[in-house]
């Protein structure tokens, strides 16, 4: 058990490293930059999390898994959810797109005007398979296994992918 008067905000942060997304379970909460603010207020840690997608159906879960966490710590906390400002995938660390690549799901392609992923009118970004890299694929659709994905075949290895949508 922790003592929740002498654990610090650094070894908080650390614990918050055990919460996996329950939907890319490679991935923390923490590599998806969803922990928005950790604080000590009135006796209790203050845990603010911003989910990636506004109606995430992940949200609930993980927040139940942070509360199952701490109660076994023995850490008093109080979990909040901000939609403001509204996650972005430049809140996921280098870590964390190479851990989509190893895990077999396109990370979002980094361009230097946010324009990314898929848009209406939009020229299509060049997503690289993350089995074979060939720079050579196709959109197949614009919704993937999930709503934060789209689903990509490569042309060069014939493999079909998820693409963790830019946003």
């Amino acid at each position: 058990m922790v003592n929740p008067s002498t654990i610090s905000k650094d070894e908080l942060s650390i614990l918050l490293e055990q919460i996996h997304d329950p939907e890319i379970p490679v991935l923390t909460i923490q590599d998806l930059g969803m922990v928005r603010d950790v604080s000590w207020v009135n006796d209790h840690w203050k845990i603010v999390i911003t989910p990636t997608y506004t109606a995430c159906p992940a949200v609930d879960a993980i927040l139940e898994d942070i509360g199952t966490l701490l109660n076994q710590q023995n850490i008093p906390h109080q979990l909040e959810v901000t939609l403001s400002p509204a996650w972005t995938t430049d809140w996921m660390t280098q870590q964390a797109r190479q851990k989509l690549k190893a895990y077999g799901i396109a990370p979002p392609v980094e361009q230097s005007d946010h324009v990314c992923g898929i848009q209406l009118f939009q020229k299509e970004v060049t997503v690289h398979c993350p089995q074979c890299n060939s720079d050579q694929t196709s959109l197949l659709s614009s919704f993937g296994s999930t709503a934060c994905k789209a689903l990509y075949k490569c042309n060069h290895c014939l493999e079909t992918f998820d693409y963790f949508k830019c946003h």
